[in-house]
């Protein structure tokens, strides 16, 4: 663990949270993360071995509790200190999406992340009862296995992301880069004009085509992201970008 040789609580809080990957578990446990693979989903480039230190390291300080799942095995929650940490990360991502968000480098852009952080932010609210939405995506510039993937709305109840073909009929196809999706899910660009351009390109019903940003909706950040207009930050912004 970090040790800043401070009484400041600062950095006292900075040493029980800034580790390398800890905040970004801490942001998974508070999107609903609980079991071990489902937290290792959204953060993929870390090593389930350092994964398990962390959570231990988190339990030392008291933001995470392991507790039993019912028989099933473990879960990880928060605890109330974890949860007062919900306003510092969505203070963070915000800040971030209006100071340094934007013109990602070709290591930051990761189809199995972004399909998964869509996938658990899907608006079923939003999605047809009565029917079950299958939308297949294609990416023309992810790395071979990672290239195809299907998201499966049961008729306004759930939604399951699959990396094998699920055998349904697909309701829609969006083909493009990763680049292109990223960059309408985090606010950078417009699906509209992501599809003008033909950096995606949707196949499927008139209604379906529509509909579907509305379905799947945007990261958290994004209003923000979008929202960005003072001359100040897009300076800020193309210098750290």
């Amino acid at each position: 663990m970090i040790d800043y040789g401070q009484f400041c609580t600062v950095a006292r809080g900075a040493e029980a949270i800034g580790d390398r990957w800890t905040l970004l578990v801490v942001r998974e446990l508070l999107c609903g993360s609980h079991r071990f693979n489902a937290i290792h989903r959204g953060v993929p480039r870390m090593s389930a071995s350092l994964l398990a230190q962390r959570l231990r390291s988190l339990e030392q300080v008291g933001v995470v509790e392991r507790r039993d799942a019912n028989g099933h095995g473990t879960e990880y929650r928060l605890t109330p200190a974890g949860e007062e940490l919900r306003p510092i990360v969505l203070a963070l991502g915000h800040w971030g999406a209006r100071w340094i968000g934007g013109r990602l480098k070709k290591d930051q852009l990761d189809a199995g992340f972004l399909m998964w952080d869509i996938s658990r932010f899907v608006d079923v609210a939003a999605c047809p009862r009565e029917r079950c939405i299958v939308i297949h995506f294609r990416f023309t510039d992810a790395p071979e296995g990672e290239r195809r993937w299907w998201l499966v709305i049961d008729r306004g109840a759930e939604a399951n992301l699959c990396r094998d073909d699920p055998g349904l009929e697909r309701t829609l196809v969006i083909e493009g880069t990763v680049r292109a999706l990223t960059e309408v899910w985090t606010g950078d660009r417009e699906a509209a004009d992501a599809v003008d351009e033909r950096a995606l390109r949707l196949s499927g019903l008139a209604a379906d085509r529509r509909d579907v940003w509305r379905w799947l909706g945007r990261s958290l950040f994004a209003g923000t992201r979008a929202a960005r207009s003072t001359p100040d930050a897009r300076t800020r912004v193309r210098s750290l970008a």
